[in-house]
């Protein structure tokens, strides 16, 4: 398998000299294509400074990015807006959907703002809206939706313009357990589907069964720590 995700020696400082602080230190993380990734730690680790680093967010202070075959460390602000339309799909923890556009219009939203809003753009939106099983709601607007649809919906945007990678960002955070375990289904499907790479931050060790591999951060560090999980991890 080819690697996709590629962090090496990520560093993340704030502040200057004595008031300094490393968020991240030297951290590196290889995620291949196919490859479902889940990121643990306490409260404070860097795990979410790390996803944003990951999904071009946030710059580091120090190391490499690459996504595919390219380097996007040291690419301008328009060009790494390009990559998250274009090759990332995120999914946080509050699904952050549009309150007056429809669900079928969040989707398309997305390609409008690649550039792609075409026949071929709505026709994914909605065969993405019915392999979710929404598509009885594509004309509802998010306040009409449950949290289970509502996170459904932020998956279908995520997946709308085919990224290469999917960070989600404790996407069962506001879910019960059942419905969760539906949201954390669904990407693991997608990620062998289509051949993704993914990574999850999350807390909900209940999950960590449906991912292939588990890192753990502590005190801005990475380590393999297979000993942290509660469930066999295939």
């Amino acid at each position: 398998m080819s690697t996709q995700l590629w962090l090496e020696n990520i560093t993340k400082e704030y502040g200057d000299g004595d008031t300094t602080v490393k968020v991240l230190k030297n951290v590196s993380l290889e995620v291949k294509a196919g490859e479902f990734v889940a990121v643990v730690g306490p409260s404070g680790a860097g795990k979410s400074t790390f996803l944003s680093i990951a999904g071009a967010l946030l710059s580091p202070t120090r190391g490499k990015i690459v996504i595919g075959n390219q380097d996007i460390s040291t690419l301008s602000d328009k060009e790494l807006n390009a990559i998250r339309l274009q090759r990332i799909g995120f999914v946080f923890q509050s699904a952050n959907l549009i309150p007056y556009l429809t669900v079928r219009d969040q989707l398309l939203l997305i390609a409008e703002l690649a550039g792609n809003h075409n026949k071929e753009a709505e026709k994914r939106a909605d065969e993405l809206l019915l392999r979710l099983g929404l598509a009885h709601r594509a004309d509802h607007y998010p306040e009409s939706l449950s949290g289970g649809e509502r996170q459904r919906v932020a998956i279908a945007r995520a997946w709308m313009n085919n990224p290469e990678i999917i960070l989600a960002d404790e996407p069962t955070a506001s879910l019960d357990s059942e419905r969760g375990r539906d949201v954390v289904e669904m990407l693991a499907d997608e990620v062998k589907l289509r051949q993704k790479a993914a990574v999850m931050v999350t807390h909900d060790k209940r999950m960590l069964d449906l991912v292939d591999r588990v890192v753990y951060i502590e005190d801005g560090m990475l380590s393999e720590r297979p000993e942290q999980v509660p469930h066999p991890v295939h």
